[in-house]
C-alpha cells in the first residue's frame, strides 16, 4: 500500500506529467459535421471539462478513415487538413489544454462496427459479421494486406496531426470491438496470414500501429492504448492474452495502458453483465469485479503483476463512484490513473469537488428501467437493449448540451425524449454525411 491518492502528481514514463490523478474517459460526442471537422461545440464541451478539474482529459475516437466511423458526428482526420479544419483542431485542442490539463486525442478506426449507415461493407480482418439485431451493422469484408498497411499509416498521420494542432498526447484505441480489438480477438480474426492465427499475429496490428505512432511523434509525446482486458465471450481475446500483450506494449515503451472490456456484443464497458446478445458465448466475469466499485481492477492487477518490472502507467475506467474507492484503488497499486465517464456528463466539475474534499461520491444516474437478470427470451431482450438504448442516449444528449453552451441536465430525467431526440440528430447525421463524402 502507498499514500497516492487522486490528488497525486504522476509523471509519465515519456517525461509528461499529469496534475491529478483523474482522467475524463473517451465518450463519443458526435458533435462533428458532415465533414467530421472539429467546430465550436467541441470547443465549448471540452472548455468545460478543462474547468472541471481532472488532470487528463481523452477524446471521443478520433476516425482515420471517413469510411468507418464509430457514429455520424464523429471527428475525421482523413488525409492532409485544410487550414480551416487545422484551425478548428488548434481551438479545441486550446479548449482542452487549460489549467495544466492534459487532452490526448483517440485514435480509432470502427472496422465492422462502423453502421449500415456509414458503410453496408465495412473493412475488418475476416467476414465474421456482428450478432446484433435490427441489421445495423453489415457483412465486413476481409482486409487486403495493402489496406492493413494503410491503416497503420494513417494511425501515424493522425498522431502527428494531434501533436501539430496542440493536443499533448494521443490514445490507440484497441478495445470495444472496433478495428485493433477485432485484429486481437480469435473469434473474429480468422485470418491465416501474418495477421492471424497466434496472438503475435493477432497483436502485430497494434503493435505496428504504436511503433508508427511513437516515430510520428517522437519520444517525449504521450502514448497510450486502450485495450479489453477481455471480450467475456467464449473464444474471443481472453484475460491471458491481454496480460502478454500488456507486456508486449510495456516493452515497446507504451506511457500508459487503460484496462476496459466487452464489446457491443457483450458491453461489459458500461457495466451491463446481465446483457449479452449470444448467451452461448458467455463468459463469466470474477463475482469480485462485478462487486467491486471499479469493473475491470481485479484485471489491471494481472497485468501490474506482469509488467511490475517496466515504466508503464495503468489506468482502469468503468464503476468508480467514490472518493474512497479511487483512492484504494491508488493506493494498493491495482492503478495509476482514476478514469471517470458517465457521470461528467451530467457533473462537468465533479472532479474539482472529489479533489478538494467537497464531494465524496459522484452521483449515479443509471437509475431508469431497471430489469432483473436477463432470462435468455427475445422479449427481454429487446426490453434490456432498450434499456441501455435509453441510458446512453440520455448521456449523449447531455454531452451535445454543454456543446451548445448550455448546463447539462443533472437529475436524469426524460430518458425516452432524449433517446428520440438523439436517434433524430443522427439519422440527419448520417445522411449528411452520405451527401458530403458520397
Amino acid at each position: 500500500m502507498s499514500d497516492v491518492s487522486i490528488t497525486s502528481e504522476l509523471k509519465l514514463p515519456c517525461g509528461a506529467v499529469l496534475k491529478n490523478r483523474l482522467c475524463k474517459a473517451a465518450m463519443t460526442e458526435r458533435l462533428a459535421g458532415p465533414d467530421g471537422a472539429a467546430n465550436d461545440r467541441h470547443v465549448r464541451l471540452y472548455d468545460r471539462w478543462a474547468k472541471g478539474g481532472s488532470g487528463l482529459l481523452l477524446t471521443g475516437n478520433v476516425q482515420i478513415d471517413h469510411r468507418h466511423l464509430e457514429a455520424p458526428g464523429n471527428v475525421i482526420i482523413d488525409g492532409e487538413q485544410s487550414p480551416d479544419q487545422l484551425a478548428a483542431l488548434e481551438a479545441y485542442a486550446r479548449a482542452g489544454t487549460q489549467n495544466g490539463t492534459h487532452l490526448w486525442m483517440q485514435i480509432s478506426h470502427a472496422g465492422r462496427q462502423t453502421p449500415r449507415t456509414i458503410n453496408e461493407t465495412p473493412a475488418g480482418p475476416s467476414d465474421i459479421r456482428l450478432e446484433m439485431p435490427g441489421n445495423l451493422f453489415g457483412t465486413p469484408r476481409p482486409m487486403t494486406e495493402d489496406e492493413i498497411l494503410d491503416v497503420i499509416a494513417r494511425f501515424a498521420h493522425v498522431a502527428g496531426v494531434a501533436r501539430q494542432t496542440g493536443f499533448t498526447g494521443v490514445q490507440i484505441h484497441g478495445a470495444h470491438g472496433y478495428l485493433v480489438s477485432e485484429f486481437l480477438s480469435p473469434d473474429i480474426n480468422t485470418r491465416t496470414d501474418r495477421w492471424g492465427g497466434p496472438l503475435e499475429n493477432r497483436a502485430r496490428l497494434l503493435l505496428e500501429i504504436v511503433g508508427a505512432v511513437r516515430a510520428a511523434v517522437g519520444p517525449d509525446f504521450p502514448v497510450a492504448v486502450k485495450m479489453n482486458s477481455a471480450d467475456f465471450q467464449k473464444g474471443g481475446f481472453a484475460e491471458g492474452d491481454a496480460v502478454t500483450v500488456a507486456g508486449w506494449l510495456a516493452d515497446a515503451g507504451l506511457d500508459l495502458l487503460e484496462i476496459s472490456g466487452g464489446t457491443y456484443e457483450r458491453p461489459a464497458l458500461i457495466g451491463a453483465d446481465e446483457i449479452t446478445l449470444n448467451p452461448d458465448r458467455l463468459e463469466a466475469r470474477r463475482e469480485s469485479t462485478i462487486a467491486r466499485e471499479a469493473y475491470f481492477l481485479d484485471y489491471a492487477g494481472k497485468i501490474r503483476e506482469a509488467v511490475k518490472d517496466r515504466d508503464m502507467v495503468l489506468l482502469v475506467t468503468g464503476g468508480f463512484r467514490t472518493r474512497a474507492g479511487m483512492d484504494a484503488a491508488l493506493s494498493s497499486g491495482g492503478c495509476d490513473v482514476v478514469g471517470l465517464g458517465r457521470p461528467l456528463c451530467a457533473v462537468p466539475d465533479g472532479p474539482n469537488g472529489l479533489l478538494d474534499g467537497s464531494l465524496a461520491a459522484l452521483p449515479q444516474f443509471e437509475k431508469t428501467l431497471k430489469f432483473g437478470p436477463l432470462r435468455h427470451d427475445a422479449k427481454i431482450k429487446l426490453f434490456m437493449l432498450l434499456n441501455q438504448a435509453l441510458q446512453q442516449n440520455w448521456y449523449y444528449r447531455q454531452i451535445g448540451v454543454m456543446g451548445d453552451g448550455f448546463a447539462p441536465d443533472a437529475t436524469g430525467g426524460k430518458p425516452f425524449s432524449s433517446m428520440v431526440k438523439q436517434m433524430r440528430i443522427e439519422a440527419a447525421a448520417a445522411k449528411a454525411h452520405k451527401a458530403h463524402w458520397g
